[in-house]
């Protein structure tokens, strides 16, 4: 984000120091990541500057007075959230957006959109503005999830739950402790809101039936198993176009054909992601569904995810955030449908707090089935206790041919210089940098003889 913040004419500053904190600074906001000793945020306590919390200046300047789209889950977010902005967008209601990650569709992963009033159905509704709804604690004396300060705006806010699935583990040590926050998040769901919920996540769609009251509107895709809720929206998806490099998948709503629809990005997730934020933008905001198939045909996707950042000698690079184990599945069969040739390769960094955690040993085992070869990087992480810690080594050892543990990035390069050949593709699976793999890999195997 450094370069994308100085991109936007933002001066950035190198390191931390008290004097940063001048006498004539308004406001300070202060991000999750920074501790309470953190000498600016010491002297903001000082000097009794305004302080608040990313997810407080959001909802208190740019949310107030406008309708939030919130979307929130373990999974999807990002995109999805990328989809709805620019579905909106296409629709004429210029949206304000926050997304955490770079939209290919957008100049940056935020604007201020509009602040008029936009015509929805019958009647002047504020202005859109999507954000993504993470649900990472605020700000450390604010020790909440930030999705909490962007519902509860106004009277019809709007929120997608694409999943509820364990994570987060260094705050939320156990799955029902994470799931509260959900549940939490339906009981400020204001009376004219509306939440789009994915049934096919059991936990999600238990959430929602039993502690939502305002509207609901449930999405699937054909096939799934949405226990005793019939969806409203439902996607059934159509094999992947390898000529034209699109997804196609058929939409239905209401029991009704609305048509086929193509995105550029592949997998049964993106459809997935793909039908929530329609349920969302039709729904709450009346975007007319064929406004919505012109938007995601033209849907670029988000840097960082299934992001083909380069070709070299005839090797696909593909950059993913990847590191959930559900996450990497669904990223490695999507890869897989739209490379149905070649050898895939899997090259993971377990580098959250989550991932570097033994809390998904097993289920990583299974994650990476759709590879062909698969190679593990060390933890990205230290200060994980051994006993917790994840053995990347007995998950190599558990999927066995062609799974290996490396002892460093060098070692990897060296083995994906020396062994791919043209056709294959890699998937660079990390949340981080990686140890800078991605440009390595791209300058020598684009000089590989």
């Amino acid at each position: 984000m450094g370069p994308a913040l100085e991109a936007a004419g933002i001066r950035c500053l190198r390191g931390y120091d008290a004097a940063n904190i001048a006498p004539d600074i308004e406001l300070v906001v202060i991000g999750n990541a920074i501790r309470k000793e953190n000498p600016e945020a010491l002297r903001a306590v000082e000097s009794g500057v305004k302080r608040t919390s990313m997810s407080g200046a959001l909802r208190e300047m740019f949310l107030t007075g406008r309708r939030p789209l919130v979307v929130a889950g373990t999974h999807g977010k990002t995109t999805t959230s990328a989809m709805c902005a620019w579905v909106l967008e296409v629709a004429k209601l210029e949206p304000g957006y926050f997304i955490g990650g770079l939209p290919k569709n957008f100049p940056s992963g935020a604007a201020i959109g509009s602040t008029k009033r936009k015509i929805v159905g019958a009647s002047a509704k504020p202005a859109p503005f999507v954000v993504e709804g993470d649900e990472y604690d605020a700000v450390y004396w604010h020790k909440q999830p930030k999705f909490f300060d962007y519902v509860g705006v106004g009277a019809d806010d709007v929120v997608i739950v694409t999943s509820v699935e364990h994570d987060h583990i260094d705050i939320y040590p156990s799955r029902e402790v994470y799931e509260a926050q959900f549940v939490e998040l339906m009981k400020r769901m204001p009376s004219g809101g509306l939440v789009a919920c994915d049934a096919r996540d059991a936990a999600a769609r238990a959430i929602v039936e039993k502690h939502v009251e305002c509207n609901k509107a449930f999405y699937a895709l054909e096939g799934d198993d949405t226990g005793d809720v019939t969806p409203t929206w439902l996607g059934a998806m159509v094999a992947f176009d390898t000529s034209s490099g699109a997804q196609p998948f058929d939409l239905y709503a209401g029991g009704s054909y609305c048509g086929r629809f193509a995105l550029k990005v592949p997998g049964a997730h993106n459809v997935r992601n793909a039908v929530g934020a329609i349920a969302a933008a039709c729904e709450g905001f009346g975007v007319h569904v064929e406004d919505a198939r012109k938007a995601l045909v033209t849907f670029e996707g988000v840097r960082r995810r299934q992001d083909l950042i380069g070709r070299p000698n005839d090797v696909a690079l593909y950059d993913d955030f990847a590191h959930h184990p559900t996450a990497v599945d669904e990223t490695l069969r999507a890869l897989r449908a739209k490379h149905p040739r070649g050898t895939l390769w899997a090259v993971f960094e377990p580098r959250s707090a989550t991932a570097c955690r033994n809390l998904h040993q097993h289920a990583y085992e299974s994650a990476f089935r759709a590879a062909d070869r698969v190679i593990f990087a060390p933890l990205g992480r230290t200060n994980v206790p051994e006993a917790e810690r994840l053995d990347v080594a007995a998950i190599a050892r558990a999927i066995g041919e062609g799974a290996e543990a490396a002892d460093s990035v060098d070692a990897i390069v060296a083995r994906l210089v020396r062994e791919t050949k043209p056709g294959d593709v890699v998937a660079l699976l990390s949340n981080g940098s990686f140890g800078g793999i991605h440009a390595r890999l791209m300058r020598e195997l684009e000089a590989r003889a």
